[in-house]
């Protein structure tokens, strides 16, 4: 199973969630239950670093669009940053940069989710 490396920083008003690895259905579980312990603030901005992520499939896709959804229930909001080409394409071909704001920079989302 492919190991995912994941870090949390909290700053005031959002949260960075820095992902390193390939996001799939190998290690859809590991990414899952991080989130659960990381979200102690649901209704505070999420940006997920997404800079060395080098390949994504719809496993990995699908829990970004949960959180995503459960950060707008509780009136926050997910935001992507740095992503990568592989991961890139993923989100064009499914229309996700339609619902999810991706920005050049870790620095540009969080500075976009604080203003949201």
């Amino acid at each position: 199973m492919p190991q995912l490396t994941l870090a949390h920083q909290r700053l005031p008003g959002v949260s960075v969630i820095a992902v390193t690895g390939e996001m799939d259905a190998t290690n859809r579980g590991q990414l899952e239950s991080y989130l659960r312990r990381a979200r102690t603030h649901p209704s505070e901005g999420l940006v997920f670093d997404l800079s060395r992520v080098p390949f994504m499939d719809s496993s990995g896709l699908h829990v970004l669009l949960m959180c995503a959804t459960d950060c707008l229930r509780n009136g926050g909001a997910v935001h992507l940053a740095a992503v990568q080409p592989l991961p890139a394409r993923l989100f064009e071909v499914t229309g996700v940069v339609a619902h999810l704001p991706v920005y050049d920079t870790v620095d540009a989302a969080v500075s976009a989710a604080l203003n949201s």
